[in-house]
């Protein structure tokens, strides 16, 4: 469908943006109707049709849950769960706007927008109107990519690519060997930032004494061993991105620094009395779960909220079917290839001890073991017996004991029956023995 074609609804309080965004579609679509009170939604759909609803996420006291955009796409969906809807969202929204994907929003943008990148979107949507089956395509990394065709992976490819264009702090959460490293560099390759510098810092290999150094930075004579000025890594990123790397293995007071800093923007290196403003996009990334980081004697509260504005978890491999076969034909051609051997088949003992493995180790166990099965081969066939796992990854420790606090138990409870529920609050509260107020109340208690 071409945009001169297009039906537009556009809902927004405020008049100025209203004017705007008549003033760029009137000569560009068919139609475009403007609305300044969302109440009256319901009222125009069952009037009219529309292709594509442009819907503020915040109104001015309509319904006291701060979550506006997502109550009316709820009540839009209702009504019409063929039209697309993109979310106009402020920068500290991102991400409930985030969480309107799962909602069924199409698409959300930030403000203030830019005419082309709106005008975009909308395109883009009306195209995908002749292909109603539209694959998410794998994330193209320097040199390398990031493949997966599980649904669990397509979600994180659909919140990657949302996320990416904007500057928005991410955190990224998974197992060892997931790919949280590819993860945080497609962010960068994929934003606005992509030609500044991408510097990572590895948390967990810096020493107490080398914490404040290494990120901020000395001047001459700071220490004994400071025989010249150097910048530390956020001055180093400054106008890129800053990738933080187990982000749950420092001290409390290496994040109370750290939280001065990122409330401040700026650092002052060690020696000095001057603060340098530093200019960057942050992604932290830890194999702790965010149960354990919410632990205020182990991590900082505020330092969470501070650097999870988007929270990315990259699943496990065992979670993630198909891509285990996917990934492995990717593996294998890649070190046939480096170590000058003729392409490998796989024989169906090989596959099926393969898929049926459970890979603590995630893909970088997958990978290793695949390479070492290249290197030792015989022939032109991989068969079971080439498949050895790591047997370092055969013992690893069980896992802790499960939280039992009433408070977890609580918030857990309602997050799984809100997602059952698909958002709604009548449904899920009525499941859950409670009214929709007392339901609201522990949503803002717990921040869902």
């Amino acid at each position: 469908m071409q945009l001169k074609d297009a039906r537009i609804l556009i809902i927004d309080d405020d008049t100025d943006v209203l004017t705007a965004m008549r003033l760029l579609f009137k000569a560009k679509v068919k139609e475009v109707v403007t609305e300044k009170k969302p109440d009256h939604i319901l009222s125009i759909l069952s009037k009219s049709s529309f292709d594509v609803i442009i819907l503020d996420m915040n109104f001015n006291g309509l319904v006291n849950t701060g979550n506006e955009g997502l109550f009316w796409l709820r009540k839009i969906r209702e009504a019409n769960d063929k039209v697309d809807v993109i979310l106009i969202t402020a920068y500290g929204d991102i991400d409930l706007a985030i969480r309107s994907l799962k909602e069924g929003a199409s698409d959300f943008l930030v403000k203030p927008w830019k005419n082309e990148k709106i005008l975009e979107s909308v395109q883009d949507l009306l195209n995908k109107k002749r292909s109603p089956k539209n694959a998410v395509r794998p994330v193209q990394l320097r040199g390398d990519r990031i493949l997966g065709e599980s649904d669990v992976m397509r979600n994180v490819f659909l919140k990657l690519q949302k996320v990416a264009p904007t500057d928005a702090n991410v955190l990224i959460l998974g197992e060892n060997g997931t790919g949280k490293d590819l993860i945080a560099r497609a962010l960068h390759d994929n934003s606005l930032r992509k030609d500044k510098p991408f510097v990572k810092v590895d948390l967990g290999a810096l020493t107490p004494s080398l914490f404040e150094s290494e990120l901020f930075g000395y001047k001459k004579g700071a220490f004994t061993d400071a025989r010249e000025d150097r910048k530390g890594r956020f001055e180093a990123a400054s106008g890129g991105t800053l990738f933080l790397d187990e982000i749950g293995n420092i001290s409390l007071q290496q994040q109370a620094r750290l939280l001065t800093v990122l409330q401040n923007r700026y650092i002052t290196p060690l020696g000095s009395n001057d603060t340098v403003p530093v200019d960057i996009r942050l992604i932290c990334a830890t194999n702790i779960g965010l149960p354990e980081l919410a632990d205020e004697s182990r991590f900082r509260k505020d330092l969470i909220y501070r650097i999870n504005t988007v929270e990315i978890t990259v699943p496990p491999l065992r979670e993630r079917g198909k891509d285990i076969r996917l990934l492995a034909d990717y593996f294998v051609q890649r070190y046939a290839e480096k170590y000058m051997k003729e392409p490998f088949s796989l024989d169906k003992s090989f596959v099926e001890k393969l898929t049926s493995y459970s890979f603590p180790g995630n893909v970088r166990e997958l990978q290793y073991a695949l390479e070492r099965a290249v290197i030792m081969a015989e022939g032109e066939t991989l068969y079971a017996d080439d498949l050895v796992f790591s047997p370092i990854e055969k013992y690893q420790q069980p896992e802790g004991p499960r939280d039992l606090k009433l408070e977890t138990i609580e918030k857990n409870t309602i997050l799984k029956v809100v997602e059952k529920n698909n958002g709604n609050i009548s449904k899920s509260a009525k499941e859950l023995g409670i009214t929709r107020a007392a339901l609201y109340r522990r949503l803002h208690k717990y921040d869902l």
